[in-house]
């Protein structure tokens, strides 16, 4: 492990945030755009608040309590996320998480799935940390993420202990939709909210990051810097080959093969492409107001073409209907006939 660092696009940021300690809010709420690098910030946060020797707020990455941040052993830092995360995350599946949690529980319930919420048992089991003394009297840290992970009862229990905060003790909670919180929660939250980075920046750092056109990548996850990094490292191209498949025809007037598309898309996850549908009707409105293309560049002229040709009422009218099949796509369903359902209605959403 290595000892979190603030993105370039965050530092100043962090900075004025964290030189200001002494009337430091209890639990605070950091949100934005998804793949801007939250999780990152929340971080590296963490380190520089548990650090002994700061450096204009941030970890100086040198003193004993950096080094131990950076091993995943400080006594004074709990991250609380779901099993499913941790074990993304390569948190031991047998032993002890950062959060005094056993990652799979052992027994009857390895057997089944790691869990995506963040359980009501998770939030209990802090408080024995919280009436333990921090280790040299300073912070105590809990990083929870995502917070929209937490569930009804979850929430709650979080809720009661921020009614009445543990001494010595700051809750950073990441999420991309603070809008999916308890209310209740959120006002007990300072909310820190996160800019997504100027294109400049971003585009630099990819470049950095060794990608090769980071202009289309960044453009195919909405100006979202680590979101583009991660469709690089696993996708062949920013605009997905049977998405062009797709719009090539419909930009002549004429229908794709939904068979063959639909047997594209039954091997991949629901989510991943209904998020590209859902981008690609972005773009369509776009053109269809006039506007250049947000998410896929290289389809600017079938764009242009099949939105000159098509309803625009009714390609809204498809694009909210794949909002609410986007709500749906995690469920276990037939996946092929999914995606040819999806198909067939974007098809017809888009000729004359």
């Amino acid at each position: 492990m290595s000892l979190a660092q603030f993105l370039p696009w965050q530092v100043d940021t962090a900075r004025g945030w964290l030189e200001n300690r002494d009337r430091f809010a209890h639990a605070w709420l950091i949100h934005g755009l998804a793949g801007i690098g939250k999780l990152q910030f929340a971080a590296a946060a963490a380190a520089s608040l548990l650090c002994e020797s700061p450096r204009q707020g941030l970890a100086c990455g040198q003193c004993a309590a950096c080094t131990w941040v950076a091993g995943g052993n400080h006594p004074d830092l709990r991250r609380i996320r779901p099993e499913a995360v941790a074990l993304e995350e390569g948190a031991d599946a047998t032993g002890e998480a950062e959060d005094g949690e056993s990652a799979s529980g052992g027994g009857a319930s390895a057997k089944r799935a790691p869990s995506k919420d963040i359980r009501v048992d998770q939030i209990r089991a802090l408080e024995s940390w919280f009436n333990t003394a921090t280790h040299r009297g300073g912070w105590r840290v809990a990083l929870l993420y995502p917070a929209q992970a937490l569930n009804v009862i979850s929430a709650n229990a979080l809720l009661k202990v921020l009614e009445e905060p543990p001494a010595h003790t700051v809750f950073l909670l990441v999420a991309d939709a603070p809008d999916r919180l308890l209310p209740t929660l959120l006002s007990r939250c300072r909310r820190l909210p996160l800019a997504t980075p100027a294109p400049e920046a971003a585009l630099q750092w990819l470049q950095s990051q060794g990608v090769q056109d980071p202009g289309s990548w960044l453009a195919a996850a909405g100006g979202a810097p680590l979101a583009a990094l991660r469709l690089a490292q696993s996708e062949e191209s920013a605009c997905p080959a049977w998405l062009d498949q797709l719009a090539a025809p419909l930009a002549q007037g004429q229908p794709p093969d939904i068979g063959a598309l639909a047997d594209q898309l039954e091997k991949m996850p629901a989510v991943q492409w209904i998020d590209a549908l859902q981008r690609f009707f972005v773009d369509l409105m776009l053109a269809g107001a006039g506007a250049s293309p947000r998410y896929f560049p290289s389809l600017a002229q079938a764009m242009a073409r099949t939105a000159a040709r098509a309803d625009a009422a009714r390609v809204a009218e498809a694009a909210r209907w794949l909002t609410r099949q986007r709500a749906v796509a995690g469920h276990p369903l037939n996946g092929k006939l999914f995606a040819h359902a999806a198909l067939q209605r974007v098809v017809l959403s888009c000729q004359a």
